[in-house]
């Protein structure tokens, strides 16, 4: 049963986690102090972090797996739906899994958040804790989907599909970031991502990123 006071302290870790997550997608993870999170806060007790998190990187797990847990049920949901169908028929499908759940993570319908640019930032910085964090149980929808692009670009020799695997990982997370942060600042490079066709020459893009097109 929920209590009075649990309910207070859920939306205290929810306010420090907005704040830290926001910090972290601007400054990056060793950018930030946890006073400076806490600052960013609003709270008045400069130890909350300590008491609810512990430690900053306990809490930058903790953000890690919010936003991949979401991601990750999308793609599993998403794919669960095109191989009940018999699909998936065409790479742009796919491609199209990793891409469409990644979007509108905000609290509301249709509203970015900073998640994407605070994991590409830490993709840079600490890559080996967020796939520590990532391998262990919030990576399957995404790994599914490279299951169906290797079976899809089976005509690619192994090494040189595992090359551009990277190279489609490392660009659509930048990619994503870049669009994250123009929807959410409102700039003129919104109305590129929200231009009719936008997300379609993503897709379009990252499918001759695979198959090497020229």
């Amino acid at each position: 049963m929920m209590t009075q006071s649990s309910l207070r302290g859920d939306a205290t870790r929810d306010i420090i986690k907005l704040a830290a997550r926001r910090l972290f997608a601007l400054r990056g993870v060793h950018g930030v102090t946890t006073r400076e999170i806490v600052a960013a806060s609003g709270l008045k007790n400069g130890g909350s972090l300590h008491y609810y998190f512990r430690t900053k990187e306990a809490l930058v797990r903790e953000l890690i797996v919010d936003g991949a847990r979401l991601i990750d049920q999308r793609r599993n949901d998403a794919l669960d739906e095109i191989e009940g169908r018999g699909g998936p028929a065409a790479l742009q499908e796919v491609l199209g899994v990793l891409v469409w759940p990644a979007t509108n993570l905000g609290e509301a319908a249709g509203e970015e958040d900073s998640y994407i640019r605070f994991i590409a930032g830490l993709a840079l910085q600490d890559r080996d804790l967020l796939d520590a964090v990532l391998v262990s149980e919030w990576n399957s929808g995404y790994q599914r989907c490279l299951a169906h692009i290797r079976t899809l670009a089976a005509h690619i020799p192994a090494d040189q599909l595992r090359r551009r695997l990277v190279f489609l990982s490392v660009s659509l997370r930048a990619i994503m970031a870049a669009r994250e942060s123009a929807l959410d600042h409102r700039t003129e490079h919104r109305r590129f991502w929200t231009a009719p066709g936008a997300m379609e020459e993503l897709l379009a893009t990252l499918e001759a990123i695979v198959l090497g097109l020229r």
